[in-house]
């Protein structure tokens, strides 16, 4: 596992986390119908009701006192573990934030922080959020939270989310210290609605090529969506990157308004089939799209899930687009949100989905949770990251796409080009370094120091020159040695042009936002740039 971490060191570039963000990760693997309500049902087993009994004896009779919700909230979680893994229970307390990554807003103070060496940093504030408005700025050290010090105490980020959020309408006081400042400065924000984007970044690689980054597909994700191809259209996009990878999932029907965009002709996207049949569906493309033409390349890998299948099988199967990266994560269940009176919230498989040939891409879950749970792992130790010939599907589960290239059910979307995860910077050196949070602190001091200079040469600028130049690269070793990580030269020279990128595309974050950050990070990116070098392939797959 600890071999795994380290080659896997090039996903720490994105370790910043959106407030009330933090405790969704990892909840949101599925294709989600967006329906709260609560069915009306009658239970058929006998034994239904020894449950509600079985509470009610322990309640009245067990000789010690028993917090019964405990004990409800845990023989919920239990009794759901016996069913498939993406069927799951959220807690009444945790709902909200479960939820806003999906829904589009949250209520909060709106900043992006990262706690590094026991100290929490402010990476960026939301655009006329609370913060921003209060007076936050991004590179402050937030030291006090009404009244009490939140610095050098072990703060975990989840305790921080906790501090920091609340109620529309409420006041939390915070001390911060800045550059230059030798005091707290103290700022009382006001709560409020904080939107929060799923498509994070849409932009021109170059004239004519279009790049859209999705990170969730949540119930405002079309409309972002639809607002940057437009704006990417009305400059010229003659041919587009959807850039999938890490995209957890979300909503289904959002995931199909997305595919009907880039879809034409009434082509199936994707059908479901459940006990119930008021659940079994098929989605077409209806109407006209925005981009039903024009070379389509989609990036996946092994962490985008669910929605993200929808839409990438979908445009597989009708060989509308290439797809491109690594065989993403084989999530083929949809759920049904049930909310319960005290806002708690079931997650229940209600259906299969399959793709326009007709496969299934859910992933085996027989032989138990904790294995399913580890299936990522067992894929990295078996070499599929690194070699497509490691990857071994059942031939009874082959089918075609509509012009008849095969393709695999059973686990997962396989790229039709495979681009393996690249391990050729990793060494202990780098490890040290993000264990240490080196590379991302000295990436931060350097911006707050540079911050009016950067500004005025601007993003173009310094996307072309080398900034991080061999005096700065001085400057980090010195700066690492000092945070605890000794320099290793061979180490070094091996994860140099990592390091580089890493600190350039996270100044260029600090002060130019994600448009800032992929613009410069995508330029040394593997897998865009072998997906650039691919858009021939995507003319002859369309044009077949």
């Amino acid at each position: 596992m600890e071999e795994e971490r380290k080659r896997n060191s090039k996903y720490l570039i994105r370790l910043p986390i959106l407030l009330s963000l933090s405790l969704c990760l990892g909840i949101f693997i599925g294709a989600t119908m967006f329906d709260n309500g609560r069915p009306v049902i009658g239970i058929g087993s006998k034994n239904s009701k020894k449950l509600k009994d079985l509470l009610n004896y322990i309640d009245k009779y067990y000789v010690d006192t028993v917090d019964m919700d405990e004990l409800t909230e845990y023989a919920i979680e239990q009794m759901l573990t016996k069913l498939d893994p993406h069927t799951s229970y959220i807690p009444a307390k945790d709902q909200e934030i479960a939820n806003s990554h999906l829904q589009g807003n949250f209520e909060g103070v709106g900043i992006e922080f990262r706690i590094i060496k026991d100290t929490i940093y402010v990476v960026s504030t939301i655009p006329e959020g609370p913060s921003e408005i209060a007076g936050i700025q991004p590179g402050d050290k937030l030291v006090e939270v009404d009244g009490e010090n939140v610095a050098g105490i072990g703060i975990s980020q989840n305790d921080v989310v906790s501090k920091l959020r609340g109620e529309r309408g409420t006041n939390v006081e915070v001390g911060v210290k800045r550059k230059k400042s030798e005091d707290i400065l103290h700022f009382s924000i006001r709560r409020d609605k904080i939107p929060t984007k799923s498509v994070e970044v849409s932009y021109l690689i170059d004239e004519k090529t279009g790049y859209i980054k999705i990170s969730a597909f949540g119930s405002k994700t079309y409309e972002e969506f639809d607002e940057g191809l437009t704006s990417l259209i009305n400059q010229g996009m003659e041919r587009l990157i959807l850039d999938l990878r890490n995209n957890g999932g979300g909503y289904m029907h959002t995931a199909i308004s997305i595919t009907d965009e880039l879809l034409d002709n009434e082509k199936l996207i994707v059908y479901t089939k459940g006990k119930v049949k008021q659940y079994n569906e098929y989605e077409k493309a209806g109407k006209a799209g925005k981009f039903e033409k024009g070379p389509l390349i989609v990036l996946i890998n092994e962490n985008s899930a669910s929605a993200s299948e929808i839409v990438s099988g979908a445009l597989q199967d009708n060989d509308r687009a290439l797809i491109v990266g690594r065989r993403s994560f084989g999530k083929g269940l949809v759920q049904r949100q049930i909310e319960f009176d005290d806002h708690s919230e079931l997650r229940l498989t209600i259906s299969r989905y399959y793709t326009p040939s007709g496969r299934s891409i859910q992933k085996s879950y027989e032989e138990g949770q904790e294995n399913y749970n580890y299936d990522l792992s067992n894929r990295f130790q078996k070499g599929e990251y690194f070699s497509a010939d490691s990857i071994h599907f059942d031939e009874s589960l082959k089918y075609s796409t509509l012009k008849g290239r095969t393709v695999y059910g059973g686990g997962g979307i396989m790229p039709d080009f495979f681009v393996p995860l690249d391990t050729s910077y990793s060494s202990d050196y780098l490890s040290d370094l993000n264990r240490n949070d080196a590379i991302v602190e000295f990436a931060y001091e350097y911006a707050n120091e540079k911050q009016e200079e950067l500004e005025k040469i601007g993003l173009e600028n310094f996307k072309k020159e080398m900034y991080i130049n061999k005096e700065v690269m001085g400057d980090f070793i010195k700066f690492a040695k000092a945070s605890g990580v000794e320099y290793v030269e061979k180490d070094f020279l091996k994860s140099k042009k990592y390091i580089e990128t890493t600190i350039k595309s996270l100044v260029a974050r600090r002060i130019w936002g994600e448009k800032g950050f992929y613009i410069v990070y995508n330029k040394e990116d593997d897998v865009m740039e072998k997906a650039i070098s691919l858009f021939d392939e995507a003319v002859k797959i369309e044009n077949q």
